[in-house]
């Protein structure tokens, strides 16, 4: 059983940390650190993007209004992990690396803005489609619910996508010393109006940004799958997989493609210099192959969900017994191959001296660990309170336990004090 401590232990093998004079708990080792639970929380939150997967497929997967119905009380009860982990994102990057949210969260807000709208009417849609007094009728928050569906792991894929593309915008710390920002003290800014949407223009950050749209589809039918218990739904959901799951693996592997052989943004930890270094991400895998067998244990993971649901109903297959006790629990093995395809892909953005947001309006601007992190002493306070976490995730699992150990029925949407 891996425990926290074993999992420090590891991580002060695998990390480029500096020497031993330093101490294992040193500033280079609390940046790695906290580089890992960023990512590990944004992971969580792609996997958790299956509440959006599954309202984006609603009208097909459920058909019928009773059948929306099944759809939205499935993932109603698992929409406030997704804006929590959210938030505790958000909060993780402000604390360990100050300037990547002054610098995105501050100067791309157009485009962290309409992530956070699109959470916000999926919160009012939930609540407010079936309450009573409500002249408008369910269709409207309905379709807002498909909206963000669309929408959030869109430009959610396209804001993790800038980790490799890069973004534009200048940092100029020495605004703080001159006050050449004025009152406000701004050190760093869009160099454009677009305030992060001119992200979107970029075509590989759209195809990443779809590879997330169809990936949140495919969990979301597949734990549609697991957590309700209507055959009709079931049946569809495994047709409508094949529509989610294809599009998916072919946008993705184009993507991986393409990062593997571009260039990427490096930099120099004895100088902070940043430079160009062709098959950047490509020798980071080569390097920290710890990573490349994460990535690769997270990819077969995510086809091996998708293909037990797909083939295990065959009737060719239908007799064999250890097959047919997966089926409609492939929610399961793609949910972990996501969270660790996704934490290999962010870490090997930042790890092994890599710029991890990287400026196409000034080189030099391009954010690392070394030049964007919190003080040593915050890093470290914080680490001792992370100690708390697992104790967090216990009770999230127990919550999780305890809301899907009954699987949702018609005669309990129609029968419960709370349903949407």
């Amino acid at each position: 059983m891996i425990t926290f401590s074993s999992l420090i232990s590891l991580l002060q093998t695998a990390l480029p940390i500096a020497g031993e004079q330093e101490g294992w708990l040193s500033y280079s080792f609390l940046q790695h650190y906290w580089c890992f639970v960023v990512a590990l929380l944004g992971a969580i939150l792609v996997f958790l993007l299956f509440v959006q997967g599954a309202n984006s497929v609603a009208g097909s997967l459920g058909y019928t209004e009773e059948g929306r119905r099944l759809v939205y009380n499935s993932t109603g009860r698992k929409w406030e992990f997704t804006f929590t982990t959210l938030v505790t994102f958000g909060g993780a990057f402000f604390a360990s690396y100050p300037l990547f949210y002054s610098t995105s969260f501050g100067s791309a807000y157009w485009l962290w803005m309409l992530i956070l709208f699109t959470f916000v009417v999926q919160a009012v849609s939930y609540e407010f489609q079936n309450k009573l007094g409500n002249f408008f009728g369910p269709k409207p928050f309905q379709f807002c619910l498909t909206l963000n569906g669309i929408l959030g792991p869109l430009l959610l894929g396209g804001a993790v996508a800038t980790f490799f593309e890069g973004s534009n915008f200048i940092v100029e710390k020495g605004n703080l010393i001159t006050g050449a920002g004025g009152g406000s003290l701004v050190i760093s800014h869009w160099a454009n109006a677009s305030h992060g949407l001119d992200a979107l223009l970029n075509p590989w950050v759209l195809v990443f940004g779809f590879a997330v749209v169809f990936l949140a589809r495919t969990l979301g039918i597949l734990y549609v799958m697991n957590n309700v218990d209507d055959e009709d739904i079931r049946s569809r959901g495994s047709v409508r997989l094949i529509g989610a799951a294809v599009p998916f693996v072919i946008l993705f592997v184009a993507y991986l493609v393409h990062l593997l052989l571009k260039d990427g943004y490096a930099y120099d930890p004895t100088t902070g210099v940043i430079f160009m270094e062709p098959y950047k991400y490509l020798h980071n895998l080569l390097d920290m192959w710890y990573l490349l067998i994460i990535l690769l244990t997270g990819v077969v993971l995510v086809l091996y969900g998708i293909a037990i649901e797909i083939f295990g109903r065959s009737d060719k297959l239908s007799n064999r017994k250890w097959l047919n006790s997966q089926i409609n629990k492939g929610i399961w093995p793609a949910g972990i191959g996501t969270v660790l395809t996704v934490l290999a892909l962010l870490l090997c953005s930042a790890w092994n001296n890599t710029a991890y947001y990287p400026s196409t309006a000034d080189l030099q601007s391009s954010l690392t660990m070394q030049n964007s992190c919190s003080s040593e002493f915050t890093l470290r306070t914080m680490f001792y309170v992370s100690l708390l976490v697992p104790f967090v995730l216990a009770y999230i699992i127990y919550c999780w336990r305890a809301i899907d150990a009954k699987k949702i029925t018609k005669e309990e949407i129609m029968e419960g004090e709370h349903t949407y």
